[in-house]
């Protein structure tokens, strides 16, 4: 990322939430106890020296995205900023959060991709929010679900691979008419079908690494990484 661009993803490691959202909880969606919540994001905003409160979402798997100086009204998954002091933020705990900047450091974005979002369009929505060229965009891919351990049904690649027959490559065949999927594969080709050429990142597995990364998918009933983007 550029310089001026700050792009951070939690763990789950030194907070204050008990079981089973120990311990760095960031969302208040979860049952957790919202006294611990406040907690742990006033401790995300000291050590990171956050030049505001996070735009926090209310995140609902779709495309929209939140822009500067608008209410989000009816959900977002994804944000924008163009000026100092502007955090954005997408609650993850397995889906894929999506960082874009400028190469010029002006402006950022960050999307909340799970596969319903991604196939929906939430990254190709991202790119054109931030009004500038994708060939001056670069992207980073944080942790989530890796590829071999996100098992999805047919309906999932039919939903990918209908408008995109490139994106069949990102799906491994398992048993009983199911695929292992690989999102970070999925929102790479789409980042690069939309002229985002520089994408970097993909390599963390929320599933695979319990100690570190929370996963809906491991533990069912489980606390959230806040991933956040801000201009310095």
């Amino acid at each position: 990322m550029p310089p001026s661009v700050r792009a951070v993803v939690t763990t789950r490691m030194a907070g204050v939430s008990a079981a089973p959202f120990a311990a760095l909880n960031l969302a208040m969606h979860v049952g957790d106890d919202p006294v611990a919540v406040t907690e742990n994001r006033r401790r995300v905003r000291e050590e990171l020296a956050l030049p505001s409160e996070p735009r926090w979402l209310m995140q609902v798997h779709g495309m929209s995205v939140a822009m500067p100086g608008r209410n989000a009204t009816g959900g977002a998954d994804a944000a924008v900023a163009f000026e100092p002091r502007q955090v954005c933020a997408v609650l993850v705990a397995d889906c894929l959060p999506v960082f874009l900047a400028s190469r010029a450091g002006d402006r950022v974005g960050l999307a909340h991709a799970g596969w319903r979002g991604l196939a929906a369009g939430v990254v190709e929505a991202t790119v054109v929010a931030l009004a500038a060229d994708p060939a001056d965009l670069v992207a980073w891919l944080g942790p989530a679900i890796g590829p071999t351990a996100f098992e999805v049904g047919a309906e999932v690649r039919a939903a990918f691979v209908a408008s995109r027959p490139k994106a069949t490559a990102a799906f491994r065949p398992t048993v009983g008419g199911r695929y292992l999927a690989d999102l970070p594969a999925l929102a790479r080709g789409r980042l690069v079908a939309c002229g985002v050429t520089e994408v970097h990142g993909g390599g963390h597995c929320t599933f695979s690494n319990p100690g570190r990364f929370y996963s809906y998918r491991r533990d069912g009933r489980t606390g959230r990484m806040a991933a956040l983007a801000w201009l310095a």
